[in-house]
């Protein structure tokens, strides 16, 4: 039996996700973007959203900024409650483990994920939460 995946509802963000899919993971022009498969920390269903997302030696490095709203986004608790995830990336799907950067990595990434998506920037005053910093680590192939 396998899992349904629930796409994020919101209109333009399902839209990106069904592009995605449709080219085969080709993502939006002069955006290194992929697809999040979170597990709901309430319902349990797979919850998937489409991220910007830079990289960090072999981290994906994504940023919980919720256009600058006051609360995280919903795919952060629920990486939260459990750190195993799936990520597109292009036409390549893989587990990976994801954790909350420390606030060391997260001053020092904070640069790089700006100059990723220039709007975290503006993103960052419009709300007075820390937004988090994600790094999202590949599982490791047995050899």
């Amino acid at each position: 039996m396998t899992d349904t995946v629930h796409d994020n509802p919101t209109p333009w963000i399902a839209d990106h996700i069904r592009r995605f899919h449709e080219t085969g993971g080709r993502p939006r022009p002069g955006v290194a973007d992929l697809l999040l498969t979170t597990r709901g920390r309430k319902s349990g269903l797979l919850r998937r959203t489409a991220l910007a997302y830079a990289r960090d030696e072999d981290a994906y490095v994504l940023t919980a900024s919720n256009a600058g709203a006051d609360r995280h986004p919903a795919w952060y608790l629920n990486l939260l409650a459990t750190p195993q995830v799936t990520l597109q990336v292009g036409a390549a799907t893989f587990t990976a483990t994801a954790r909350p950067a420390t606030p060391a990595e997260s001053a020092r990434l904070w640069p790089v994920v700006v100059v990723a998506m220039p709007s975290y920037a503006a993103y960052r005053t419009a709300t007075t939460r820390e937004i988090p910093v994600v790094l999202v680590t590949p599982a490791r192939r047995a050899s």
